[in-house]
C-alpha cells in the first residue's frame, strides 16, 4: 500500500513539473502571448485546462498560478496594457494580472473533479475543461480590468480608440477582447481536448492510473 502511494505521488510531482515546464516554456519563447497592439492573445490557458483536467482543483490552482506570475511579470515594461494598468496601481495590478489566473486554475480544476464523479460527465471533461480555462481567463481578467480601472483616463482613452466610448461596458469588453476570446478558446478547445482525451484514454499505459480519477 504504501508503494503505491509513493508511485501515485511521484507521478504527481512529475507531471506538476511537466506542466511548469510547458508554461515557462511557452513564457520564455513567446510563443504563450502574442502581442496585437495593446491587446494580447494568450495560449497558456491551454497547459491549466491539463493540469486541471489531470490533477483536479490543486493542479489547476498551481498551473493557474504560474499563469498569473508570468503576467505579472509581463506588466514590468513588456506587456503595453500591463505597463500602464501599473503605472496606475500596483496592487489592483497584481490582482488582475495574477489573482484572476489562479482563481482560473482553481475553478477549472473543480470543474474537472465535478464531472469525473459521474461516468457520463467524465467523457466530457477534455472538452469542458478546455472550453472553460479560456473563457473563465478572459472573464476574470476583463471583469477585474473594469472593476478597478474603468474609471481611470487610460481605459477610458483606451475605449475611445476602439470606439466605445460613451457606451456600455460591455460593448468595450467586445470590442476589447473579441478577436482574442475566438482565438484563445479555438485553440484550447481544439489542441486541449485531443491532449486531454488522448491521456485519459491510455491513462493506464502511461502511468496516470492512480492519479486521474
Amino acid at each position: 500500500m504504501s508503494k503505491v502511494r509513493v508511485d501515485t505521488k511521484t507521478k504527481k510531482l512529475i507531471i506538476y513539473a511537466m506542466i511548469i515546464a510547458i508554461e515557462l516554456l511557452l513564457y520564455l519563447t513567446r510563443l504563450g502571448y502574442i502581442q496585437i497592439g495593446i491587446v494580447e492573445i494568450t495560449i497558456l490557458p491551454l497547459p491549466v485546462a491539463i493540469a486541471g483536467a489531470l490533477l483536479g482543483w490543486k493542479g489547476g490552482t498551481v498551473a493557474g498560478g504560474i499563469f498569473g506570475l508570468t503576467s505579472f511579470i509581463e506588466c514590468f515594461g513588456i506587456s503595453p496594457l500591463g505597463s500602464a494598468l501599473l503605472n496606475i496601481n500596483i496592487f489592483y495590478t497584481f490582482i488582475t494580472a495574477f489573482l484572476t489566473r489562479l482563481i482560473m486554475g482553481f475553478l477549472v480544476g473543480l470543474i474537472a473533479e465535478v464531472m469525473s464523479k459521474n461516468t457520463t460527465a467524465k467523457k466530457l471533461t477534455p472538452v469542458a475543461v478546455s472550453l472553460a480555462a479560456p473563457v473563465l481567463n478572459t472573464l476574470l481578467f476583463c471583469s477585474a480590468l473594469v472593476l478597478f480601472f474603468w474609471n481611470t483616463k487610460y481605459l477610458q482613452d483606451t475605449a475611445s480608440e476602439l470606439g466605445a466610448a460613451g457606451k456600455s461596458v460591455f460593448a468595450f469588453i467586445v470590442a476589447f477582447v473579441g478577436i482574442n476570446i475566438i482565438v484563445e478558446t479555438a485553440v484550447c478547445l481544439v489542441i486541449g481536448t485531443v491532449v486531454c482525451t488522448i491521456l485519459f484514454e491510455f491513462k493506464d499505459k502511461i502511468g496516470l492510473k492512480d492519479i486521474v480519477k
